[in-house]
């Protein structure tokens, strides 16, 4: 792992050089299969056949890049009726695990890097976030609700082995005995059960995990770096046994790839012990469509034109719907279809639509005493 350094968007040559070349070769254990211009940019750039062949030669090693990033606040706020969480903390920007359908691609678009590679490789970390979780738990009139951590990025994606900054957070929501949800994919999670498992026995913790097919060689197409499906199960397994609340998302779900698996999905959720289910249609915004588009076309082209048309008919004929609600879930006939068989399948099977719900009556919060927190409440 690498440290870069943050390139200032003021500079036509840096932004050059991060938007990216559109590749025309796939980078092993990546998800995206370019490196297409962020939709700020100012230029858009495209790899061409200057006729000496190097455009077919193999990709070069793509290595992992991480930056520090010093923001002014930790928790962010959202008012979106169609989220059951009104806050979040997210400790990485970009993620690893190189899912292709990742929503949260387009975001790195702010930072004047591509959607692509680059949201898979040149990672921005906030090592200052837990001092600032501090602060703002310490303020008069914080008002608790459950935190959601990761769910922008994942929090356990394979940097955290190192960074340990979710944990970090987890310690200080433990300590202050404050509500918190995780969502991930990893199997890393598991090294953190000494503090939620307490933490969910007090009703202070639950987990999703995010799994979207049980066939291996689907899932390292879709999502190179993240923990294979029998891996995910056993962290469901290992998770519930210590006592914790587990969702299992069954997303996204996209038609004829891992539709057909989703009763298949929420029968092996019920077996190694979740309580819950959910599932989310696939979401396509900004520069994902394209990054999606390229990515079918290449592992799977046979299927390409048939999914890109069923996905637009449940999203009005669109890449993409942003209407709340309907991102989530689509319209039409297919579309209640696929919610007519979640809703049926999750009830046979007694898992929860539900989330748990967590306590908030137990926070404590920091006591800022000489300008140091007292932490031993």
């Amino acid at each position: 792992m690498r440290t870069g350094q943050k390139l200032s968007p003021k500079s036509r040559v840096a932004r050059a050089s991060v938007a990216g070349v559109q590749e025309r070769f796939h980078h092993r254990g990546r998800g995206a299969v370019s490196n297409q211009t962020g939709r700020f940019e100012p230029e858009t750039r495209e790899a061409l056949d200057d006729g000496w062949g190097t455009i077919e030669e193999s990709a070069p090693r793509l290595d992992t890049t991480l930056t520090k990033e010093t923001p002014r606040t930790i928790i962010t706020f959202n008012k979106s009726p169609d989220i059951h969480f009104d806050r979040s903390i997210n400790p990485y920007r970009g993620c690893e695990h190189g899912c292709v359908y990742c929503f949260a691609r387009p975001t790195h678009a702010y930072h004047g890097l591509s959607a692509g590679l680059d949201f898979e490789s040149k990672l921005f970390y906030k090592p200052d976030g837990p001092d600032l979780l501090l602060k703002e738990l310490s303020r008069p009139g914080y008002v608790p609700r459950p935190i959601a951590l990761g769910v922008n990025t994942d929090a356990y994606q394979p940097v955290e082995r190192e960074q340990k900054l979710t944990r970090r957070f987890l310690q200080i929501l433990s300590d202050h005995n404050h509500p918190v949800s995780l969502l991930t994919k990893s199997a890393l999670i598991q090294r953190d059960l000494d503090l939620i498992a307490p933490m969910a026995e007090k009703q202070l913790c639950r987990v999703g995990v995010s799994i979207t097919t049980l066939d291996p060689k689907l899932a390292r197409a879709m999502e190179p770096r993240a923990a294979a499906p029998r891996k995910r199960y056993e962290t469901v397994r290992a998770l519930s046994e210590a006592g914790v609340p587990v969702t299992v998302m069954a997303a996204p779900i996209i038609p004829t790839l891992n539709e057909p698996e989703l009763e298949s999905l929420l029968e092996a959720a019920k077996d190694h012990g979740a309580v819950g289910a959910g599932y989310v249609l696939l979401r396509l915004p900004h520069e994902l469509k394209d990054i999606f588009h390229e990515w079918l076309a290449q592992h799977y082209p046979d299927r390409a034109a048939r999914v890109i048309n069923l996905l637009r008919e449940m999203r009005g004929g669109k890449d993409y719907d942003a209407d709340w609600f309907a991102r989530g879930a689509g319209r039409g006939a297919h579309a209640k279809l696929i919610a007519n068989r979640f809703v049926r399948t999750a009830r046979r099977l007694g898992l929860a639509p539900q989330r748990t719900p967590l306590r908030t009556d137990l926070f404590q919060p920091p006591v800022l005493r000489g300008g140091q927190y007292r932490m031993d409440l």
